[in-house]
Parts: structure tokens; C-alpha cells; sequence
């Protein structure tokens, strides 16, 4: 039977257990009873009636007599719960932490390999790429449900229907964030999309009448006064780029709060009455396909395809293929974070989170920077954080 992660843990433990219960002021009685083993207990009553026994005598018959099956079966039970007990403390303590790594390096790593596929192979189809990434993800969720790891709604006309409006809002965010990322150095994207948080806040207002205390305002004004610092002092400023990003910002708000107030009426109209996080990945990605090949037949994006060179290269098949993993990758482990902690740490994990992107993609790309860009862009950070924590103290 195995100990976990150690293999004397539980038996230390155990140990322990037993020579608090045989201190001076107990019985050797009150071990019995608290190993739950009542002949156990006769057997060692027993003995001490015995002035002349030793305790030798004593563990010698003990052991004998738990040679039974029935006394066996006890005493199996006893370390059964034991390490069941052990098992749960260590799942407990590693579980937050093991899903908060896997979240930060799948949310990083998507953004850096994206940056990759698009500025350093120079590659011009943004929606090609969502459209690859979307089949990677299509198929190995349907894969994971055919061998029944994973259960997903039955995709009906009445539920695509009420999901239409939030996938071509997807589907933009997508490419936006695609085109964004092919001008625009990687700190700086992860500053602007704060505008993002911006939007949402009006958002809130007009479309849920949810108010806003002083200090989400506060660090809005600060998310600010850092987009434009940062875009004044961007060296490598580029107007497409920015306006690409403001694009995004504007969709990944409308997403979030178009998905919060459909989501009511897409659990509706669903034969079971529910709509879990993965079925709601997969209806993305799968309804995301048809409008993706309109778009790359309306941008004639297939001709540059079939004609560049770059998608001969083994190696840019490879990033690619990685990002489509690491963007499923994302949605599993950002539904595991949230059920291993909660909301209010899921969002400041997604402030800290930006830093190292950042600073990943500042020394990987090789990206000039002054010391006021450099100063915005810090700033901007820590404005993420303060926002993040302004929101915690309201909920």
C-alpha cells in the first residue's frame, strides 16, 4: 500500500500516536480503544493481571493473536484511515499550489509562443493560426469524450443559437489578439490589455448597475496614466499594432460581459439545465471553425498560406502545434485553479501573472526600452495588482 509521497510518514505519525496514548496517565486500555480493536484490548487486560509478565509476553501474543483475519482486517482498517488521512492533508496543501503553477507557465508560455509564431516567423495569417489552434483543441476535447475522461452537452440548434452572439465576440478577440501581438513587444501588450479592465468596469455600470468603490477607480485612473506613458515612450510604437490591441480590449470586454448575461439562457436551453466549463470550450472552438474559414476565404488568406515558405519548417509546426495545446491547456488549468481556490485568488494570480510575461518578453525578443517605457511599464504592473486587490476588498 502506498505512503504518498512518504514512505514513513503515516507510520511516524502513527507512532506517534501510540506513545502519547501509553503516557503515564493513561491506560494501556485507552490504546485498545482508541485503535478500535475490543480483543486487542481483552487480550491485554488479560496480562496485566499477570504481575510476573513482561511486556515482551505481552506484544509477543498481541502479535499472535493479530495473525487472525478478523483482528488483521481491524488493523488494516486503523492505517487505512491513517493514510487516507495523510493523503488528504498533502493533497490539501499542494493542490492550490500545483494548479497555480500549471495556470501561470500554460498563460505564459500561449502568449510567448504566439509571439514566436507570429513576429519571429513572420507569419501574416493570425486567423489561419486561431483557426489550427481551434482544431487541436476540438479534437482532443471530442478524443477525451469518446473515452469517456471528459462529458460535455449534446450540441443543439437551440443552444448554438444563444451562443452565436458570444463566439463571433470570441472569435475577434481571437484574431485581434493574434494581429496585436504580431506589432506590439509583449510587455506592452500585456499593459494595454489592463484598458481592458477599464471597459469591463464601465461595462458593469450600463449593463449590470454595479457600482465600483474608490479604490478600483483609483487603480483604473493608474492603468491609465500607464497605457498612455507606455504608448509615448514605446521605442518600437507601432499605430496598427495599438490599434489591433485597442480592438481586443474592446471585444474581451464585450465577451466577458456578454458571456456573464447569456450564460443563464445557455443553461436553459441545454438538455440537462447545465452548461459546465468544458462544454463551453468546446462550444467555442467547434462554432468558431465555420466562421474562421469564412474569414481566411474573405482576407484570401489560404493563398498566402499554400505560397509562404515558412509553413515547410519543421520547427514553426512544432510552435504552432504547442500553442494549440497550451491554449486548451489554459482552460483546463484555469478551471482547476478556480476550484482549488477561488475567484479572488484566480484574479490576483492573473495580475502577478503578467510580470514574468513581461520580463520573458523583453529578454527573449530582444526589445528596446528607455528608462520612462521601462518605468510605465512597471507601473502598469503594479496598477494590475493594486486592481486585483481593490476588487478583492469589494467582494
Amino acid at each position: 500500500m502506498s505512503l504518498d509521497h512518504s514512505p514513513t510518514g503515516s507510520l511516524i505519525e502513527y507512532n506517534d500516536d501510540i506513545e502519547e496514548a501509553m503516557s503515564p496517565n493513561q491506560s494501556v486500555a485507552a490504546v485498545a480503544v482508541k485503535d478500535g480493536d475490543a480483543s486487542v484490548y481483552k487480550i491485554i487486560h488479560g496480562f496485566l493481571k499477570q504481575k510476573n509478565n513482561s511486556i515482551i509476553r505481552v506484544a509477543a501474543s498481541v502479535a499472535k493473536k493479530a495473525a487472525s483475519n478478523k483482528i488483521s482486517r481491524k488493523t488494516s482498517d486503523v492505517f487505512d484511515t491513517l493514510i487516507q488521512q495523510q493523503q488528504s492533508k498533502l493533497e490539501n496543501k499542494t493542490g492550490p499550489l500545483l494548479s497555480g503553477i500549471s495556470y501561470c507557465i500554460a498563460s505564459c508560455s500561449m502568449i510567448l509562443l504566439n509571439k514566436v509564431v507570429l513576429s519571429s516567423y513572420n507569419f501574416n495569417a493570425g486567423v489561419s493560426l486561431m483557426l489550427y489552434q481551434n482544431l487541436i483543441s476540438v479534437v482532443i476535447l471530442l478524443s477525451l469524450e469518446f473515452f469517456s475522461v471528459i462529458s460535455t452537452e449534446q450540441l443543439t440548434w437551440k443552444l448554438i443559437k444563444v451562443w452565436i452572439p458570444v463566439n463571433l465576440i470570441f472569435v475577434g478577440m481571437l484574431v485581434t489578439g493574434m494581429y496585436s501581438l504580431k506589432y506590439i513587444n509583449v510587455a506592452m501588450v500585456t499593459i494595454l490589455k489592463n484598458m481592458t479592465n477599464i471597459l469591463t468596469a464601465l461595462g458593469e455600470i450600463y449593463v449590470f448597475r454595479k457600482g465600483q468603490n474608490k479604490q478600483v477607480w483609483a487603480a483604473l485612473f493608474m492603468m491609465i496614466i500607464s497605457a498612455v506613458c507606455g504608448g509615448m515612450t514605446d521605442l518600437s510604437f507601432h499605430l496598427i499594432g495599438y490599434i489591433w490591441q485597442i480592438l481586443n480590449c474592446f471585444l474581451t470586454a464585450a465577451y466577458s460581459l456578454t458571456l456573464r448575461r447569456l450564460m443563464d439562457t445557455a443553461k436553459q436551453s441545454t438538455k440537462s439545465g447545465s452548461l459546465n466549463e468544458v462544454s463551453m470550450v468546446l462550444l467555442n472552438n467547434a462554432l468558431s471553425i465555420p466562421f474562421a474559414i469564412i474569414l481566411i476565404v474573405v482576407f484570401n488568406e489560404w493563398e498566402y498560406v499554400y505560397q509562404t515558405e515558412v509553413i515547410r519548417e519543421p520547427m514553426f509546426w512544432l510552435f504552432a502545434t504547442a500553442s494549440g495545446l497550451l491554449g486548451l491547456a489554459i482552460s483546463f488549468s484555469s478551471v482547476w485553479f478556480l476550484q482549488e481556490t477561488g475567484p479572488t485568488t484566480y484574479s490576483l494570480v492573473g495580475s502577478l501573472n503578467k510580470i514574468p510575461i513581461s520580463v520573458a518578453g523583453v529578454i527573449l525578443f530582444n526589445v528596446p526600452l528607455s528608462v520612462e517605457n521601462l518605468f510605465s511599464i512597471v507601473f502598469g504592473l503594479f496598477a494590475g495588482i493594486f486592481f486585483a486587490k481593490a476588487k478583492m476588498s469589494k467582494s
